[in-house]
């Protein structure tokens, strides 16, 4: 049975899936239409701060879940500074240099309080986070990838590739990704976050190290499959250097589907200026069960970023919506 329609007036419970900037962005649109949000992050980062960190004090990577918590500071005073305080980044000589304050604020609280989930809830409340981020899974994870077109000697054959920078930044075609270890223990908190909520958005981001990893954690899986909310993919603006290379909106559909073949979405957006092809893509979306909504959704500097007044008043009309007769 699908969840009912949220009543007119009441904000939705929304838990938004993701990582880097695309979540940030998301986010950021988020907390102007959602009273009741949370954000579930990857933790498979291995570059820059949060390697560093992840590797010298075997802690969940920081840097993704500091993005998601600068994005849900207020427009105010408070929350500009201290967004910005989070984001800043030391430059020397020295051993500080590169690392960002919020990761080393994050890291702290989690030695202080030995938990990873309570840290990041009172790095909320100094913030005045309009939301809360919580972790995929309670251990780092790897990402490893097949990937097309390494080998001088066979164009053909598949590499495997080890490392969500490594992934990023491959110069191949990458087929399939993979999470280690595979069966990690999820947050139990972001379980029953996708338990209780109304709609579940899963994207924008880089798409093979940022989204379709939420898909590969078993019980995190599970949650989602099962959840009564209804689930919405935000699709990226444009394809990433490295991880998508000349992928097409559709494509990016078609690779979601090859790794969750049993999920089912409920709404598929897109941005109206990046559409070459309508029909392949509603097609690619109703595969997968999905209505295709296109708007204009990104920023009017031609960037390939979500503006995030416009994609809140996209969110607020879907969010609206009533279920279609199949999900009630």
């Amino acid at each position: 049975m699908g969840r009912q329609p949220v009543d007119a007036g009441t904000p939705p419970r929304v838990v938004a899936l993701g990582g880097g900037h695309g979540l940030a962005n998301s986010l950021a649109a988020l907390r102007r239409v959602s009273t009741d949000l949370t954000a579930v992050v990857t933790v498979a980062d291995n570059g820059g701060s949060s390697g560093r960190l992840r590797d010298e004090l075997d802690v969940l990577p920081p840097g993704d879940l500091r993005q998601a918590l600068a994005a849900l500071c207020g427009d105010d005073e408070w929350g500009r500074t201290w967004a910005e305080v989070l984001q800043h980044r030391f430059a020397s000589s020295g051993e500080l240099h590169g690392h960002a304050v919020g990761n080393l604020l994050i890291v702290a609280l989690w030695e202080l309080l030995g938990e990873a989930v309570d840290g990041l809830d009172w790095v909320g409340r100094l913030l005045g986070a309009q939301g809360r981020v919580l972790p995929m899974s309670a251990v780092p994870l790897d990402i490893t990838a097949q990937v097309r077109g390494l080998r001088t000697d066979d164009e053909t054959a598949l590499t495997t590739v080890r490392g969500q920078v490594q992934v990023a930044t491959a110069r191949g075609e990458v087929v399939e990704v993979a999470i280690e270890p595979s069966d990690p223990p999820a947050c139990p908190e972001t379980l029953q976050a996708l338990d209780a909520a109304d709609w579940v958005v899963l994207g924008p981001g880089s798409w093979f190290t940022s989204v379709i990893p939420h898909l590969l954690v078993p019980d995190l899986f599970k949650a989602l499959h099962d959840t009564r909310a209804r689930r919405l993919v935000v699709l990226n603006l444009a394809p990433q250097s490295g991880e998508t290379d000349g992928y097409s909106p559709e494509r990016h559909l078609e690779v979601l589907a090859r790794h969750a073949p049993d999920l089912r979405i409920d709404v598929v957006l897109a941005d109206e200026r990046r559409v070459a092809n309508p029909t392949a893509l509603r097609a690619a979306a109703s595969a997968l069960g999905a209505e295709l909504v296109v708007d204009d959704v990104a920023a009017p500097d031609g960037t390939a970023r979500h503006d995030p007044l416009r994609l809140a008043a996209v969110y607020e009309q879907i969010f609206s919506r009533p279920a279609r007769r199949s999900e009630v």
